[in-house]
């Protein structure tokens, strides 16, 4: 079967041959890359080309396609783990958010880990070892309503959820790489309780309803209407509530609205890592208590409170996050130890007004110090990097869920002087292409 060279709407079938970056698959038609989500590596598919024509140079150099029909299939291939996303369903009544759900639990890691490692490699000019896992689970009564191992098909773990809702009030998922609301019978990625109240939810006003279940199981509904954002609304008080999330011993406040990893698992998963990767060389602690530390995009205080944990009670560690609400949180988790501080600022501007003012004591304990830094999809970028190196920490630990950003700035990272050896990635989204990864960078590439 042969495609038109200039319009959308052809079919094609298809080798599949690799796995790129956001959750599509790389065939190839002529010459010509071919993305294609639904696939594995390895199968032949048949493919109805969805973006084809038009003078666009990126269009000429690749096309866009959905998958029809599994011609010859992958030994890790699997039934899909969210029946309305399956291959037999047309790909308009798909749902998203589940793009790896036909694939071996296993399989999926590998092909993070590809995508993890090309990206360093390719955009990054890295030659680093990465490896994945997935996330350890702490004991079963630190987490009241979860389990204490990961399902084996790797469902069940969303403790956050974010439905549709559109102009006629349905409620639901948008249909993969769409915009439209669709109707679905389950959401096998939520836990049971999130599951149970969100296919409970039949109407609403246009915008977005999120369903939370933070630590202590109750599940707790938050409309978010177009109309409020449109307005600059008075946030819903539903979103402000303040709520506990447990990680090990420790709670931590935040808002029931506000920013919180949706893994059942994750907070414990990335502290437990981050942790581990702060010993250093005589396998004691590489957090000086009277160092300068930072916590960069912070939040709550997370990573805060594990810096302090490492460090002691007199831990001098600053928390920085650009959300007010999430600073007042942090302020009172970190509590207990004398020397942290929380304070609301946007990351790029207190850093470079840090670098020119900080004194010469201050960047003697900032050079002493361990940055943590966990900033959104985007990456911290070129200006942040660039800062944070001007400071000349011990340590810098990037918390990453983007591969691309991080190779990007890991690059950056290089430039001024920071090495990392390795990459952890952590597999805190199953049956979905995203991937959490962890990186330790130190001056010149040996712990100080």
């Amino acid at each position: 079967m042969d495609a038109s060279t200039d319009a959308a709407g052809g079919l094609l079938d298809l080798d599949i041959t690799g796995v790129a970056h956001g959750g599509v698959f790389i065939g190839r038609h002529e010459g010509r890359v071919v993305f294609v989500p639904d696939a594995i590596p390895g199968e032949r598919v048949r493919v109805r080309v969805t973006d084809a024509a038009g003078d666009d140079s990126d269009r000429k150099r690749f096309w866009r396609g959905e998958a029809l029909e599994i011609l010859d299939a992958s030994p890790y291939r699997r039934r899909h783990v969210w029946r309305q996303a399956d291959i037999d369903v047309p790909p308009e009544d798909r749902p998203g958010g589940a793009d790896f759900g036909h694939i071996d639990l296993d399989h999926q890691r590998a092909l993070k880990l590809e995508v993890l490692t090309d990206a360093l490699h390719r955009i990054g000019g890295l030659d680093v070892h990465a490896g994945i896992s997935g996330p350890s689970a702490p004991l079963a009564e630190d987490l009241e309503h979860a389990m204490a191992e990961e399902t084996p098909d790797g469902t069940r773990w969303r403790t956050r959820v974010s439905l549709h809702v559109d102009a006629d009030g349905r409620v639901g998922p948008f249909a993969a790489r769409s915009h439209r609301v669709i109707p679905v019978a389950d959401l096998p990625l939520a836990t049971d309780e999130v599951q149970r109240v969100a296919l409970g939810l039949t109407s609403g006003k246009p915008g977005r309803i999120d369903v939370v279940q933070p630590s202590d199981g109750r599940v707790r509904v938050i409309p978010r209407p177009e109309s409020n954002r449109r307005r600059s609304a008075r946030p819903d008080e539903r979103a402000r509530e303040v709520v506990l999330e447990r990680v090990g011993d420790r709670d931590f406040r935040v808002d029931a609205g506000g920013f919180w990893q949706v893994h059942r698992l994750a907070a414990h998963a990335l502290t437990d890592l981050v942790t581990a990767r702060l010993r250093d060389g005589s396998g004691g602690w590489a957090v000086e208590p009277d160092a300068w530390h930072l916590d960069l995009y912070g939040g709550v205080g997370l990573f805060a409170a594990t810096l302090g944990d490492l460090g002691g009670p007199l831990t001098r560690v600053t928390s920085v996050e650009s959300d007010p609400r999430a600073t007042d949180h942090a302020k009172e988790n970190l509590a207990e130890w004398v020397g942290a501080r929380a304070e609301t600022a946007r990351v790029d501007r207190w850093l470079a007004r840090t670098v020119v003012e900080a004194s010469a004591g201050a960047r003697e304990r900032l050079s002493r110090g361990i940055v943590v830094l966990d900033p959104p999809r985007s990456g911290a970028g070129r200006q942040v990097v660039e800062s944070v190196a001007a400071l000349d920490p011990a340590r810098v630990v990037y918390v990453a869920c983007d591969p691309v950003a991080l190779a990007r700035d890991l690059a950056i990272f290089r430039t001024a002087g920071y090495e990392t050896g390795q990459v952890d990635a952590l597999d805190l989204f199953p049956n979905s292409h995203h991937v959490e990864a962890v990186a330790v960078l130190t001056r010149g590439g040996a712990p100080r």
